[in-house]
């Protein structure tokens, strides 16, 4: 029998990550926390008990493998959808087929690839099918569907979150797909690992790279070697993984808030380096210093809000590389700076009391007086000017609206320059105390 010169060339034309798809959950690297033995999706795999669910992970790491594999262990129908390309119309049609399917006794599992992308009556189009069995239902998105997935629909689905595949489990697959494609390679010491490296948890990426390497070096030939010479060409415009506006964008600036107020100047260089190499701009890194001086550090160090402003105003006129290095010096002092929110808890609590206690009107003492109409209707008598009383300060008086009890919303710490406002204010406050009660009957 000759040949199948067609199905020779397709194959060979099949991109590495295709011909390395999964066949069985055994297959699938890197989520053992989801497919290990024992575990609640598993089982409900092996067992053919279909159920809902969404996919939640970063790129590669096999939510349309692990979508495929459902339905080859149930014997279902196979249908896919990607939200980016697809409209109402594929959703109908779709759910045509799966209802022809159902006809003739078979289930439809109906994937759909960045599910997050439909808008609200796309998701919503899913609902009555998912309710009546027509579909088992399996979405995929990169972004916490909390967010972007309808409450509606996600009520309807279990998520699980698949996790990047670490890189001693990456470095394994790269070897054994290396042994198995490119048996005749010669492999350097440390190619597996810097593939590994490279890749940032993608399992995609890593097999890519290693098609990429091979082709570069020659084929699949004895003369085939993949060491780091190759992988530096690679990596010139390799970066890891920061997908601005996503879960990854907003989990590294927390790490970073988290990691200066935490007093850590190393993890906080690290994350700010991290957001950087994954394209961050760098002036939004100085507007969050900015906040961070502020709600973190306040008055203990009030140098720290003007050090953040600095950088700023560096990144603006200088750009890359003075700016970068301007902020990571703001990054390193807000870190290593004395830590207070007392002024933000204030300012939340001084906030809440005016939505709370509404328009009050402004005491007759404390409002202004420019002209005679305006005196003789009382505006400003009895103000006592601060100046002219002992020590700049007037014991007893009220600043606060005559039907709003006053309440001390700032309570400084006595960290830092606040401990020195705070010996201020107490002996204010008892001097407050003091007069209020010489003043009572």
């Amino acid at each position: 029998m000759e040949p199948d010169l067609f199905a020779s060339t397709s194959q060979n034309l099949e991109p590495l990550a295709a011909r390395m798809r999964p066949q069985s959950l055994d297959e699938v690297v890197g989520q053992t926390h989801l497919l290990g033995a024992g575990q609640p999706l598993r089982r409900a795999i092996e067992s053919n008990t279909l159920h809902s669910f969404i996919l939640w992970g970063p790129p590669g790491v096999g939510k349309t493998t692990l979508a495929r594999l459902v339905s080859v262990y149930s014997d279902a129908l196979f249908l896919q959808l990607s939200a980016v390309f697809s409209g109402v119309k594929d959703i109908r049609s779709a759910i045509d087929q799966a209802r022809e399917a159902a006809s003739r006794g078979r289930r439809t599992v109906l994937f759909v690839d960045e599910v997050h992308r439909f808008n609200k009556s796309q998701q919503d189009a899913f609902l009555p099918h998912i309710e009546d069995g027509t579909i088992c239902f399996i979405g995929a998105t990169t972004e916490n569907p909390s967010f972007e997935v309808n409450n509606a629909l996600l009520s309807r689905l279990r998520v699980y979150r698949l996790k990047s595949v670490t890189a001693t489990v990456m470095t394994e697959l790269v070897s054994r797909t290396i042994a198995k494609y490119y048996p005749k390679a010669e492999v350097s010491e440390d190619f597996c690992g810097g593939v590994a490296t490279l890749a940032d948890g993608d399992v995609r990426q890593a097999l890519n790279l290693i098609e990429l390497t091979a082709d570069l070096a020659g084929g699949d030939g004895p003369q085939l070697r993949l060491d780091e010479a190759l992988l530096a060409e690679l990596t010139a415009t390799g970066t890891r993984r920061f997908d601005k506006g996503g879960d990854a964008f907003y989990e590294q600036i927390s790490a970073l808030h988290k990691s200066v107020r935490g007093s850590d100047p190393d993890a906080s260089l690290y994350w700010y380096a991290r957001m950087l190499d994954g394209g961050c701009d760098p002036l939004y890194v100085a507007r969050r210093c900015i906040r961070m001086a502020s709600e973190d550090i306040g008055l203990a160090d009030p140098r720290a809000l003007q050090l953040a402003l600095d950088a700023t105003a560096v990144q603006e006129r200088l750009g890359s590389p003075e700016g970068e290095l301007a902020i990571a010096e703001a990054v390193v002092y807000l870190a290593c700076a004395a830590k207070s929110n007392a002024v933000y808890r204030a300012f939340n609590a001084a906030t809440a009391l005016v939505k709370q206690s509404g328009s009050a009107e402004v005491p007759m003492a404390l409002r202004n007086a420019p002209t005679s109409l305006l005196k003789d209707e009382g505006y400003g008598e009895g103000y006592r000017y601060a100046h002219d009383e002992p020590g700049a300060f007037a014991t007893g008086v009220q600043y606060f609206p005559d039907d709003v009890t006053p309440v001390q919303f700032y309570e400084p710490t006595e960290r830092g320059l606040e401990s020195a406002i705070k010996e201020k204010l107490d002996r204010l406050r008892a001097m407050n105390r003091q007069a209020t009660q010489e003043s009572e009957p």
